[in-house]
């Protein structure tokens, strides 16, 4: 990231941006809570990329150079919150479900940044209790250090749906798939399956808030069916992907899912083999 710029203080705002615009790299002294109540949105550092639906907030810790980006029109809330106010105890960005106490907190707070009567600061007292509370998910594609990795997942950001193997794709990038599993592991933090379903998974989010139809969606990311694609993406948010289009409000998914239904994206690598993977 160049030109990097310092806004000493995180913004509470709230704003709209146009699909494919974005904020350019920045860094604040405060933390931040980025949510979207319409469209989805990426947060991407020099670590990685976390995308968000209407669902999910993403915690940007003080200090961190991050950018922005929005896919479908977006409706960004932003909310600052002081350096020694820091209600989950993370140092790195991490997404955070977002329940509907927790969604009206957010609106409530960036409705009115200036507004600091009694009533105001118990708003955001709250809302502190409720992201300690909140879920955290690893719903982000790191970015790898290793020129092998470098390489090999630059060919599947290309194209998510390349259904090759570890070992055919390490043939590309000069480099075993067991060097490349271990790279994988000790770079990134997951296996190679995960990684891959991760990224599918933050590309199909693009796709759907692009109102692309989940049939084109589930093609474009790789998975062998619609139903295969559906499982996957109910696992990691909580709702199918046909209610990831309309902005989480009215009958769409703002709430959170049903009991029993809230899963992590990454998942254990004998279900992300057979269910992230086309045959």
């Amino acid at each position: 990231m160049r030109n990097i710029r310092h806004v000493p203080v995180a913004p509470t705002s709230a704003r709209r941006l146009a699909p494919g615009t974005g904020i350019d790299a920045h860094r604040h002294d405060d933390h931040q809570l980025v949510y979207a109540r319409r469209g989805v949105l990426a947060v991407t550092t020099g670590a990685g990329t976390w995308t968000a639906p209407a669902t999910r907030a993403i915690w940007v810790p003080a200090g961190t150079v991050h950018s922005h980006r929005a896919y479908g029109e977006l409706e960004l809330h932003l909310l600052g919150l002081p350096a020694d106010t820091n209600p989950i105890g993370l140092d790195q960005p991490t997404v955070l479900t977002v329940s509907p106490l927790l969604r009206e907190l957010i609106l409530a707070c960036t409705r009115d940044p200036a507004d600091d009567a009694p009533e105001h600061l118990r708003l955001r007292a709250v809302l502190c209790d409720q992201l300690r509370v909140s879920p955290q998910q690893p719903l982000y594609v790191p970015t790898p250090t290793a020129p092998q990795l470098r390489a090999l997942c630059a060919i599947l950001r290309a194209d998510p749906a390349d259904n090759r193997t570890l070992a055919a794709l390490g043939k590309r990038v000069g480099a075993s798939d067991r060097t490349l599993s271990r790279l994988f592991k000790s770079d990134l933090g997951m296996t190679f399956p995960q990684w891959r379903t991760q990224l599918r998974l933050s590309h199909a989010l693009v796709l759907l808030a692009e109102n692309t139809p989940v049939t084109v969606v589930a093609h474009r990311c790789g998975w062998s069916s619609a139903s295969a694609f559906i499982d996957v993406f109910r696992r990691a948010f909580g709702h199918t992907p046909g209610r990831a289009a309309d902005g989480g409000t009215g009958t769409g998914s703002g709430g959170p899912p049903a009991d029993g239904e809230e899963r992590h994206a990454v998942l254990p690598d004998d279900r992300t083999e057979h269910l992230g993977e086309m045959p």
